[in-house]
């Protein structure tokens, strides 16, 4: 679930694992471009065992 908000006027990305989740995964522009330049990486390391 991808909701959108604002914190001290910037754009920030919700996602969340279901409606009421109490720690959502939740970042702005800055730290989403970093995860775009590093896709490949964070990906290889989701995989890992």
């Amino acid at each position: 679930m991808i909701e959108y908000g604002e914190f001290k006027g910037n754009k920030m990305i919700i996602l969340k694992r279901k409606e009421d989740d109490a720690f959502p995964f939740q970042f702005g522009k800055q730290k989403a471009k970093l995860i775009v330049e590093n896709y490949e990486a964070i990906k290889k390391f989701a995989e890992e065992e």
